[in-house]
This record gives C-alpha cells, sequence and structure tokens, in this order.
C-alpha cells in the first residue's frame, strides 16, 4: 500500500508537460496526464473510503480492516490532505490548472474529511479559505455556463437538472461539501453565512455597473444548501430566513440576468419549507413566479413551474391559483412541449390532484394535450432508436424522453382518477388515449407498461363497465402478453380482473374474450420462465373469472383445478403464499360446482392429498377473502348427496364442520383487522411532524458552543449499509414455513364481498339436517361443547342479520330511515 499510495501522490504533484495543455480545454480534459491524475485522484478517495477510515467500515466484510482503517487514517490520510491541499493552493494562485475530475475528486475527499474526528481538526483550520477560494468559485457560473444559458438553454437546463448523469462534477461535489459540513459541524454554518452575507451585502452595495451577477448567484447557490440546516426546529436563525428573501432574492426577479432570476425561483424552491410570517410576501413570491413563467428564457420558466409545486401547501397561494388554474397548466404543457424535464410531469401531476374541482371543466382538452405531448415524446423515442438501428427487443432505454413519458402516463392517470363522478367525461377520455395505449403496447416500451396498464385499470374501474374503446385496449394487453410480456401480467392484472368483474355479461356472449383470458391463465402455468408471484397471479385471475361467472365457465373448471394441482402436488419448495393461492382455484372450484370439482381431484388421485393440505393449514386462510371462501366452498360441499361424496374422504367428512368452527372463531378478528388496513389505506399524510427533525439537529449549543475537542461524526451511510446486510442476511435464512401470511388487500374487489357467511352457513346446515339426517347426525355429535358453542352462535348470528335486513328493508318501504345499522358480522 505505500509503493501505491506513493505513486499516486506523485503522479498528482507532477507538473504536467505542454503536450497535456492544449488549448481546448475539452481537449485537455481527455489528455492522457489528465487522466492518469483523474485515476490517481480516485484511487485514493478510494482506499480512505473503502479501507482507511475506521468509522466508515461495515461490520459484515469478510476480512476485518479495523487495524488497516486504523494505520490508514494516522499515517496515509494526513499526507493524502497535504498533497491535495496544496494542489487547491497552486490552483487558487492561478500556478496550475485541474481538471473538472481532479477537482471533483478533491472535494470529495475534503467531503469525507469531516466526520473523522482526527482529519476534521486537520481540515478545520483551513475551512474558511476552502469555503471563500475553492466551494464558492466552483459554484459560480462559468463562461461555459452562461454561454449554454443563452445560446443552447436546453443543455443548460438538462446539465443543471441532471447533474448526477456527469459522474465528475465539481459544482456536486461542492454542494455535497456545503451540506455535510454544516449538518456535522454545525457551528461552521456560521462561517458559511458570514461568507454569504458579505457577498450579497456588497452586491447590493455596489453601483449597477460594477454589480457582478455571477457571484450573487453563486452566493444563492451556496445558500440553497442550507435549508435543511437554517430550518431546523432548534435553528437559532430560522427567523430570520425571511428577512433575507425579501432583501436579496426578491429583488433578483426583476434581475437584467436571466440565470439570476431562474436562481431566485430556485432559491425559493429550495427552501419549501419556510413559513412566511407576512402573508404579502406569499401574495409577492406568487406574482413574480406566474410572470416568471412566463419569461422570455426558458431556464427560468422551468424553474419557475418548479418553484410554484410546493408553494401551493399555502393556503392564501392555493387561493390565488384556483382562479388561474388553466392558464398555469397550459403553460406547464408548453413547457413540457419545449423541453424533456421530468419533474414537469410531477408539477402538472400535484396540480391535477389538488385543483380537481377547477380543472374539470378543462379534463378534455387537458388529456387531449397530454396525449399529443406524450405522442411526440414517444415519437421522437422510436425514430431515435430506428436511426441507432436499435432492434433491441427489450426496450431498454430508459433515458430522459421515456422518464418525462413516464412522468405524463402519471399526470394522466391522476387525472382520470379526479374525474371518477363524471362518467360520461370519462368515457370521452377513453377514446381519447386510446393512441397512447396503441402506440405503448404495440412498440413494446416495456418501461412504460406499468403506467399505461394503470390507465386502463383506472378507466374501468372509474367507470364499474367496459366500453367498446376499452375492449379495444383488451384485445391489445392480450396480444402484448402473447407476444413475449407474459412477465407483465403482474402489473395487467388489476385492469384484467375490472375486465371480468365489470364486463360479464360480454365475457359470457363473446366466448373469444374469454378464451383470451383462460388462455393467459394456461400459458402462465406453463411457462418455465415465470416465478411464483406470476403463478399467483394466474391463480388471481382463474380465481376471478369462477366467482364471477358462475355456471358459464364448466368447460374451463377441470383444466384450472389440473393447472393448480400439478404445481401443488409437485416436489417444487413453494412459499407460503403461493400455496395458499393455489389452494385457493380449488376451493373456488369446489364452490362454483362441488360435484364437477371432486369428479376432476378423483379422476387424478388427488383428493385425499387436497383435502388432507387444506384442513391441515386452514389457519394459514388469514384474510377475510380466504375465510369467506373456506366458508363458501365448506357449505357448498355439506348440501352434497351421500352417493356424490367420494369413498375416499367419507371417512373425513365430519372434519368440514370442524374446518368451519375454526374459520368462524378468527372470522371476527379478521374483519377487524381489514378495517384497520381500510383506515390505514385512507390515511392523510399532510400534517405529520417531522419527529426525526428533533432528534437529528439535538441542542441549540452545537451551533454556537462546539468544543474545542471535536469528536467523531457517525457516518450514517456506513450504518445503512450495515443495516441493509444485516436485512439481507435474515432474508436468506428464512425457510418455507417463515414466509409471511398474506395481507389484507382493501381495494380487493370481488363477488364475495357479498356473500353473507353466516346466513350461508346456517342454510347449509338447515338443508342437511332435512335432506340427510343421519349424516347430520354423524358431523355434529363430533364437536365438543365449545365448537357447538360456535356453530349455535353462527347461527345466532345469521338470525340477527336478517333481523336486521328486514327491518331496514320495512323501513326503506315505509319512506323512513332503518333505525341503526346490521350490526357487524361477528359481534
Amino acid at each position: 500500500m505505500v509503493g501505491w499510495c506513493t505513486l499516486f501522490l506523485n503522479v498528482i504533484s507532477k507538473e504536467p508537460p505542454e503536450c497535456a495543455m492544449p488549448e481546448d480545454v475539452d481537449e485537455r480534459e481527455i489528455n492522457h496526464w489528465w487522466k492518469a491524475k483523474k485515476w490517481s485522484y480516485a484511487n485514493l478517495n478510494r482506499l480512505y473510503v473503502r479501507y482507511g477510515n475506521p468509522g466508515g467500515l461495515t461490520k459484515n466484510n469478510d476480512v476485518d480492516y479495523t487495524e488497516v482503517a486504523k494505520y490508514f487514517i494516522a499515517n496515509f490520510a494526513p499526507e493524502i490532505l497535504t498533497r491535495y491541499l496544496q494542489q487547491v493552493e497552486k490552483w487558487v494562485k492561478k500556478e496550475t490548472w485541474l481538471s473538472k475530475a481532479s477537482l471533483y475528486y478533491t472535494l470529495n475527499f475534503l467531503d469525507e474529511c469531516i466526520k473523522p474526528k482526527s482529519m476534521w481538526n486537520l481540515l478545520k483550520p483551513h475551512t474558511d479559505n476552502l469555503i471563500s477560494h475553492l466551494i464558492f468559485p466552483v459554484l459560480c457560473q462559468t463562461d461555459e455556463d452562461i454561454e449554454l444559458f443563452e445560446d443552447e438553454p436546453q443543455e443548460y437546463l438538462h446539465r443543471k437538472l441532471n447533474f448526477y448523469e456527469e459522474v465528475t462534477s465539481p459544482d456536486v461535489a461542492a454542494t455535497n461539501f456545503l451540506v455535510t459540513l454544516t449538518k456535522s459541524r454545525r457551528k461552521q454554518t456560521f462561517s458559511v453565512l458570514n461568507f454569504i452575507n458579505g457577498i450579497v451585502n456588497q452586491y447590493e452595495a455596489a453601483p449597477d455597473n460594477e454589480k457582478n451577477p455571477r457571484e450573487k448567484e453563486g452566493a444563492l447557490r451556496m445558500i440553497g444548501t442550507l435549508p435543511g440546516v437554517l430550518l431546523s426546529k432548534k435553528s437559532p436563525i430560522a427567523d430570520q430566513v425571511e428577512y433575507f428573501f425579501v432583501r436579496h432574492v426578491f429583488p433578483e426577479f426583476r434581475s437584467p440576468h436571466g440565470f439570476l432570476r431562474a436562481r431566485a425561483c430556485d432559491t425559493l424552491e429550495k427552501f419549501e419549507q419556510l413559513d412566511f410570517k407576512d402573508p404579502n410576501n406569499l401574495i409577492i413570491i406568487y406574482r413574480n413566479i406566474l410572470e416568471s413563467m412566463a419569461d422570455p428564457t426558458l431556464p427560468v420558466r422551468v424553474a419557475a413551474a418548479l418553484a410554484l409545486q410546493p408553494l401551493i401547501r399555502h393556503d392564501i397561494i392555493r387561493t390565488n391559483m384556483k382562479q388561474n388554474i388553466p392558464q398555469v397548466m397550459q403553460q406547464l404543457l408548453k413547457l413540457a412541449n419545449e423541453v424533456d424535464v421530468d419533474a414537469l410531469a410531477n408539477v402538472m401531476e400535484d396540480f391535477v390532484e389538488v385543483f380537481a374541482p377547477e380543472l374539470t371543466p378543462f379534463a378534455v382538452a387537458l388529456s387531449e394535450q397530454l396525449r399529443d405531448t406524450y405522442l411526440r415524446i414517444v415519437g421522437e423515442l422510436l425514430s431515435r432508436n430506428q436511426e441507432k438501428g436499435d432492434d433491441n427487443e427489450f426496450g431498454d432505454f430508459l433515458d430522459e424522453k421515456s422518464i418525462t413519458a413516464l412522468g405524463v402516463l402519471q399526470t394522466i392517470g391522476t387525472l382520470i382518477l379526479t374525474l371518477e363522478s363524471t362518467p360520461d367525461v370519462l368515457l370521452h377520455l377513453e377514446t381519447i388515449l386510446m393512441p397512447v395505449i396503441t402506440i405503448t403496447l404495440e412498440n413494446k416500451l416495456y418501461d412504460l407498461y406499468n403506467e399505461v396498464f394503470e390507465i386502463i385499470d383506472s378507466c374501468t374501474f372509474a367507470a364499474k363497465s367496459i366500453s367498446a374503446t376499452m375492449w379495444q385496449a383488451f384485445e391489445l394487453i392480450h396480444r402484448t402478453f402473447k407476444a413475449g410480456a407474459e412477465l407483465y401480467l403482474e402489473d395487467m392484472l388489476p385492469a384484467l380482473e375490472n375486465f371480468v368483474n365489470y364486463g360479464t355479461a360480454t365475457l359470457v356472449q363473446n366466448r373469444q374474450y374469454l378464451d383470451a383470458i383462460v388462455d393467459m391463465v394456461r400459458t402462465i402455468f406453463k411457462d418455465d420462465k415465470v416465478g411464483g408471484v406470476d403463478r399467483i397471479c394466474g391463480c388471481k385471475l382463474a380465481e376471478i373469472i369462477m366467482l364471477n361467472m358462475r355456471g358459464h365457465v364448466d368447460d374451463y373448471v377441470p383444466e384450472f383445478i389440473s393447472l393448480t394441482m400439478n404445481v401443488l402436488t409437485n416436489d417444487e419448495l413453494k412459499v407460503k403464499s403461493l400455496r395458499i393461492h393455489l389452494m385457493e382455484v380449488v376451493i373456488n372450484a369446489i364452490y362454483y360446482n362441488p360435484v364437477l370439482a371432486l369428479h376432476v381431484l378423483e379422476t387424478n388421485g388427488w383428493t385425499n392429498k387436497f383435502f388432507s393440505l387444506w384442513f391441515s393449514t386452514i389457519d394459514s386462510f388469514t384474510r377475510v377473502h380466504d375465510k369467506k371462501l373456506c366458508i363458501s366452498g365448506i357449505c357448498a360441499l355439506l348440501t352434497l348427496k351421500g352417493q356424490d361424496v367420494p369413498v375416499s374422504v367419507q371417512q373425513g367428512w365430519p372434519r368440514l364442520l370442524q374446518g368451519i368452527v375454526r374459520l368462524f372463531q378468527t372470522l371476527p378478528a379478521a374483519l377487524k383487522n381489514r378495517e384497520e388496513a381500510k383506515k390505514e389505506d385512507n390515511f392523510e399524510y399532510a400534517n405529520y411532524d417531522d419527529e426525526e427533525d428533533e432528534e437529528e439537529w439535538g441542542d441549540e449549543n452545537e451551533w454556537t458552543n462546539e468544543p474545542e475537542e471535536a469528536e467523531d461524526v457517525k457516518d450514517e451511510s456506513a450504518a445503512y449499509l450495515e443495516f441493509l446486510n444485516e436485512e439481507a442476511q435474515k432474508f436468506t435464512s428464512v425457510t418455507d414455513d417463515d414466509d409471511d401470511e398474506l395481507e389484507e388487500e382493501s381495494l380487493l374487489e370481488t363477488p364475495l364481498d357479498k356473500v353473507e357467511p353466516y346466513s350461508m352457513f346456517k342454510h347449509a346446515l338447515m338443508r342437511l339436517q332435512q335432506e340427510q339426517p343421519a349424516l347430520y347426525e354423524n358431523l355434529t355429535k363430533n364437536l365438543n361443547p365449545e365448537e357447538q358453542q360456535v356453530v349455535q352462535g353462527a347461527v345466532h348470528q345469521a338470525d340477527v342479520i336478517a333481523q336486521a335486513a328486514s327491518q331496514a328493508a320495512a323501513a326503506a318501504a315505509a319512506g323512513g330511515q332503518p333505525n341503526g345499522g346490521a350490526p357487524v358480522a361477528g359481534q
């Protein structure tokens, strides 16, 4: 390691020869000399971060590097810091030039020196100098930035908004350094603020012809890295931030320099958590942002749009915006067509959600514009891929355009959800959006499938019926599935369930559609590529067909049973959730037609296997849906004639009643659990209090009385990696039986919701008693006193429910209101 580090340090310190310094800066960046320097910096940083900092080591390494790290941070890291600072000093004095990568890795290393105590003690004396002579210049606009701003605004936006794509961007590293510094060494925040104040006050005092707009912009960019610290609960200066805005940010909305106007908008966005005391200031902001959205320069318009989004949390701005929202949406759509910035789609999505009532009259026009925007982006995507001769079947081009297209789809999805109460508008929207669905599915744009299937799901769910347009969409889904998209069945499933739930009548008449859905079940079971999740989707689809189409799918039931029993009885290890879903297909078949189902099981020699498995795992059927299904299946079996019960299971028949008793014992708790799940789904996040803030920023004294002997600051990233590793360990040790039970799905809708289990059981029991008294006697005598009590309780509950229903019906007939509601089942 000594040899390696010495080599890297020598390369960094070596003066580059003339041939390494061509006139053109871009050429200089890629010259082999500067590449060698870049890798020397990168390797030293990597050694320090991975093996040289005791605070950053994770416990789960195969080798314990603690001794290496202690030695490195004591002997190597100080020398690396010294050499890096020497290079920075030369750069500041303009004695040497440093490439972007060299600056980036230097800043990165300085960032990593803030938390360990020994390194911070070495770095601390240099921080004021570093802030003013390194961090600040790196954050100011370069000539190249300003040229891009004026001549290629789209490229400027791309660079400023997608900076993470530029892996070695010095300004990103400088921003990270400021965040770590002010968060980990709180007292240093004052040094940063004093510097910023010096710059903005100097700018304010200077005559117009002597003002330096780049410096002002750089200072605002610096303050834009600090909102987390400045607005924290214990911050001693939180109440001065509004004054800073009024005095130093507001005037820049009128700046003659476009990049400063954009920075004013951006600073506002960064401080979205600032609560303004003076409502007039919010009105001033709102007017300025609206004007900035009509600014002649594109980056200002985009920055204004992004700043408007967080502002809608203020009542006064929301109220004012209601009058302008159609115009604001027009502006946003126009912007989305000028530049592909995925963040704009998030803004539109938010506005569609918050201002749904105001936008409903414009929904049709809005969806047409969203459709056109989407078709344009996708058209450009497709033609670009053709130019590249890209016959890549898996559509791997999740770039900026794809992400923007994704955002537009999400906005469309949100718009549909807000129109649930206007079915006529929705119907119109379906025809408008059909080209969006078609172009995505026909061109195999896999990255966008999920959102498109969600749109189909939202349209069909909101309408609670299937229009001719949506049946066209169904044909497309089936074609897509058959053309190699079977692994997307999970994304398709909610929409497919709607086609069965709300399109039953059409499916009964149009055998072709029904065949297509069954074909999807068949394919997913016979495909070797698919995993357990996909098979579960196949089970759910088979289940929804049998539940909705009672009496119409006799031909398919034997196949459903065979497909699932073949998987259930093979020796592959299956997670619990898959086993449950496989069994539920068979239970559904029994509920659908017990004679037919038992015949299929018996013919294949599966009867005993299945019943043993079902009743030995009866407690695994935890959700309300599962319990209702099992009760319905058992009730169907109880009404069978003696001759229809296969000999192989006659002996175990009394267990039917014990199984149903267990289900009724646990049903009330499951119902309660489902109510809780519904409440959680309706939970509003709007008013949560940031508890973590309190703990994280600690005491006010941290700002002013930092002890002379600085401590190590805990490295959260290392702690996080450790946590992930521990979680991964837990998962790898999970055995099949530790697999979680099925979670209650509050949005799951099936015809079983209408089934009232207590009455169903009572009727089955009475019928059994009347038609087959001997069997009834045989079944009931095996029950112990507690089980008999559960049976009586269930019958009594059925009477209570029936009585409540007849009272409600009588009241309704009399035109009055029913007195009280039916009690919750199981009360």
